[in-house]
Order: C-alpha cells, then sequence, then structure tokens
C-alpha cells in the first residue's frame, strides 16, 4: 500500500505530531522544538502561512512564516528581531515579504522530495499574495567540519560549486534561493553553524507592485510525454527500471505530468510466448496490479503524476484495457478502454469498460481515453461538458494509416472541446510477441485552433519512430479566454434545442 502524502495548512491539533518531528529533526540541538502556545499564535495571527506536510495523515515536517515590512529590518537583523522575540508582533499582513522562520523534515521521511513541496507550496503563497519574495536566515550545519580551514564565505562558495555538500544550503541553492549576506550570531546556539546563517532570497517574478494582494493560481501545466520503444526487456525488474528511468528524467524538468503509451509492456508477452496470443497476453496481465504499484511509488517519489499507459487485466475472467492514473499524492484511480479495436476482440478477447468520467488533479480537470475511444467524439464530449482542460490519449499504432486516424481525431477532439490533447505511443518491434510485430508513432501535444495558440494547432511533437520524451507547457487560462472570447466558440455555441449528447448509466 503506497503512503499518502498531503500538503495542507497546519492545525492546533498536529501539534503533537509537530513536536514529535521536529525533535527528531534537531536531534542535535537539544531542546529545539516549538512550544505549543507559540504555534497556536503562528496559527492565529497568520494560518495560510503554515504549511504541514502529511504522510498517511501524521505530520512529517512543516514550513512556518510570517509577513515583515522588510525595510523595517533590512539584512542586518537576528532570528530574535524579525520574530519580535518569538512573539511574532513583527508580522504585518500588509508587508512586503514573505519571511520564512522555520522548515524541517524529520529525517526519517527524507529523500522523498518532501521538503521541495513544502518550498513549492511557500513559493505558491508568495505569488498568490503578490509579495515581492521570500527572505530567511539558512544554517549551515556542516560548516563546523571546515572552520578551522575556511571562512564562512568560503565555505558558501564552494557549496555553490557543489565542491562541498550541505545538507541545508545545498538545498536552498537546487530551490533557486540566493545568499545576499552572511549573518553573525543570527542564531548563536547553531553551534553546528558555528553562529553563523545564510540571508536567502527567492524573488517573485510574478509580482507586480501596482496589484491587489490577490493573484490566480499560477495557471501553467507542464506534460512529459515518453515514446516508448518496444524491446525485450528481460525482465519485469529491467522493465520498471526503464520506466522510472523515464520518470526520473521527465521529473528532472519540473513536469507534472509524464504519459505512457498504450500497451507499454507487450514486451513482457515474450514469457508467454509459446501460448496462443489470448493466453499471451492473460499471461501478462498477471503483472499489471504490481506495475501499478510500482508506479504509484514512483508518482510519490519523483513528485508527477503518472498517466500509465495502459495495461491488460482480468476480472472476473474477463480481459479488459486498462489505464491508471497515479497522482503525486500516492492516492490513484482508473480508466477502462471503452472501445477495444476489432482486432483486439478477435485476437485477445478484450472487452470493453463502462465509465466516462473526470480525473481531479491538482493541475485541474483531466480526461483518458486509450487509443480507438478517441475515435468517437461523443465520450470527449461528454468529458469537456464535466470540465475536462487536458485529455491524455495512450495509443498504439502498427502503420501510419493507423496512427494518422489517431492523431487526426485528437486534433479534431482538441478543437471541438476546446482542450489540449497528449498523445503519446510506441515505436520499434517485438519479433517474438505474436500479434504485436510493428509499431509507429509521433506522440504530440495538440491545441485549440485560435489566436493564442500555435498555429499549426501542436504545441510540440516528437521525431517519428525514436525513443524520446517530449516537454510542453499549457496554458489553462488560455482556454477560459477562448471560451469565452474565442473567434468561435465551439462549447457555448452548441445548439442544445436541436440535438445533444447524452451520457446513458450501465453497470459494470
Amino acid at each position: 500500500m503506497s503512503d499518502i502524502v498531503e500538503i495542507r495548512n497546519l492545525t492546533v491539533e498536529d501539534y503533537f505530531d509537530l513536536k514529535e518531528s521536529m525533535m527528531s529533526a534537531y536531534a542535535d540541538m537539544s531542546g529545539s522544538y516549538w512550544r505549543e502556545p507559540t504555534i497556536r499564535r503562528l496559527i492565529s495571527i497568520f494560518p495560510e502561512g503554515q504549511i504541514a506536510v502529511t504522510v498517511n495523515d501524521k505530520v512529517v515536517g512543516c514550513a512556518l512564516s510570517i509577513i515583515v515590512d522588510y525595510n523595517k529590518f533590512g539584512d542586518d537583523h537576528t532570528y530574535e528581531q524579525i520574530t519580535g522575540y518569538y512573539t511574532f508582533n513583527t508580522h504585518n499582513p500588509k508587508g512586503d515579504v514573505l519571511y520564512g522562520i522555520e522548515v524541517f523534515v524529520r529525517p526519517d521521511f527524507r529523500g522523498r522530495r518532501l521538503a521541495r513541496r513544502l518550498y513549492d507550496a511557500r513559493k505558491n503563497l508568495c505569488e498568490q499574495l503578490n509579495l515581492e519574495g521570500i527572505v530567511a536566515g539558512g544554517r549551515i550545519p556542516n560548516y563546523e567540519k571546515y572552520a578551522d580551514k575556511l571562512t564562512p564565505r568560503e565555505y558558501i562558495r564552494k557549496v555553490r560549486d557543489k565542491e562541498i555538500y550541505d545538507p541545508t544550503l545545498t538545498f536552498q541553492f537546487s530551490n533557486d534561493f540566493q545568499v545576499t549576506k552572511i549573518l553573525r550570531n543570527y542564531l548563536p546556539a547553531d553551534e553546528a553553524s558555528k553562529g553563523f546563517a545564510t540571508l536567502l532570497k527567492w524573488y517573485n517574478i510574478y509580482y507586480e507592485p501596482d496589484q491587489d494582494n490577490i493573484r490566480y493560481t499560477k495557471s501553467t501545466v507542464r506534460i512529459g510525454l515518453v515514446q516508448w520503444e518496444m524491446r525485450d526487456y528481460g525482465s519485469l525488474e529491467g522493465f520498471l527500471s526503464q520506466v522510472e528511468y523515464f520518470i526520473d528524467a521527465v521529473s528532472d524538468y519540473g513536469s507534472d505530468f509524464v504519459v505512457f503509451p498504450e500497451l507499454f509492456n507487450a514486451p513482457l508477452m515474450a514469457e508467454f510466448n509459446q501460448l496462443d496470443p489470448a493466453g499471451a497476453i492473460r499471461g501478462v496481465a498477471r503483472y499489471t496490479e504490481q506495475i501499478r504499484e510500482a508506479m504509484q511509488q514512483f508518482a510519490v517519489s519523483y513528485n508527477v503524476n503518472v498517466i500509465c499507459g495502459s495495461m491488460p487485466i482480468l476480472r472476473n475472467d474477463l480481459l479488459y484495457n486498462i489505464s491508471y492514473l497515479c497522482r503525486r499524492d500516492g492516492t490513484h484511480e482508473e480508466y477502462t478502454k471503452i472501445h477495444p479495436t476489432p482486432s483486439e476482440v478477435y485476437a485477445w478477447g478484450i472487452k470493453g469498460g463502462n465509465e466516462i468520467k473526470v480525473f481531479d488533479t491538482d493541475c485541474g480537470k483531466i480526461g483518458i481515453q486509450i487509443c480507438y475511444d478517441v475515435e468517437f467524439p461523443e465520450p470527449s464530449r461528454i468529458l469537456a461538458e464535466q470540465g475536462m482542460q487536458i485529455l491524455f490519449v495512450p495509443f498504439m499504432t502498427d502503420t501510419q494509416h493507423a496512427y494518422n486516424r489517431v492523431r487526426f481525431c485528437a486534433q479534431a477532439r482538441a478543437i471541438e472541446n476546446e482542450c489540449y490533447v497528449a498523445i503519446s505511443g510506441c515505436i520499434g518491434n517485438l519479433p517474438k510477441v505474436n500479434n504485436m510485430d510493428l509499431q509507429y508513432a509521433q506522440s504530440c501535444v495538440l491545441t485549440p485552433s485560435d489566436f493564442q495558440f500555435p498555429v499549426t494547432g501542436i504545441k510540440a511533437d516528437a521525431t517519428p519512430n525514436t525513443e524520446m520524451v517530449v516537454i510542453a507547457d499549457v496554458d489553462l487560462v488560455l482556454l477560459k479566454e477562448l471560451h469565452a472570447f474565442g473567434s468561435v466558440q465551439t462549447m457555448k455555441d452548441k445548439r442544445k434545442d436541436l440535438y445533444e449528447v447524452v451520457q446513458k448509466k450501465k453497470n459494470p
């Protein structure tokens, strides 16, 4: 069972988990934990600024902050001064800077990129409040190992140049913070840092000084498509190693989604090639849950939502073609291909699913359709009417004719439903796998057709029949503008007096 990760505001009821986690995080600084009245005070004066990360509903880290009028303090201040000697009467809702007063993750939960999520949440808050940036004093806990031969300035330079690793400062640099000053006696009790600290600043490039302190949430979503090559991976472990490689690579680009193709686990059918095609695909279906569990863990570890292509699965002795959405918070949902192709039915006996639904994610509402599904306009229209903004289409096609059917229909769905459509396909060949001989693909991200989008309706595409990834940014605000102000408005101009698309209820 995968852990459930959540970023949310801290509450007073979280205090005992918070205290336990903080004592663990600062084991080298005895007695260093926030007392309950202090936490209550912070939550009462600035609840949005107190952010917790939970794993299975238990607080394992936090980021605490206040808003200050920075000109009253300047760069020469101590921790006690900026916090009003721990009273936080320095908090000013009309200030210009978000000041970070605490961030930590307990040691046994480190290595899961949880601190990065806390920092991202704090940056989002800074943007939403339209503040100039984030300022914090940072420890340099490894400095004690070098204090006899390096000045603080030399130490910081070597950490910046990656000659020395510091668990705090290295992380700050990787999160786009700049060191603007060395502070003396910032935290006198911090013996590991020898009393020194770095004054760190992160600048909000979206800051607009003449705007009220209200901002829309950043609208850009980054999509990573995997154009997957079919080949012998030797074993399930080899296959999953390649899956993790691509998730890692796409995550490094800061992607919000990574998309795999339809039946991308087909190379594992080679193990069952002595069977007829129907028997072979049922054999590989035994791995589906195991693969899904691994991809669910990768989604959390690499902080990216994973569209798990599609895989065969047996349920009540019936075979389906299923896709999973593995969210980066540890949850998952599934979609079953509604329209199996004639060859899927004839060769494998695949049955069609019965559910059309939109999935909620931290990047808006999405839909999933598998290959042939996108060639039917009605389900996509139902998804669009439910608020879908991005449609993901894992596909697998053997010829260019088949590919063009998927590609052209996907582009039509983007135009008629005023949404983005991302298609991801397989390439290569599997000479040892029956009914899976050849693949042809050119994965791409498609857009509506209007002035604010590319004139071709193609945001990004892959080189045909080449193993690679495609990274593309899509702006969800542009869809809202299109709905309201587009040259044509297909969603708004439907003649409901003349026709409508109705979703029927059907038992699974």
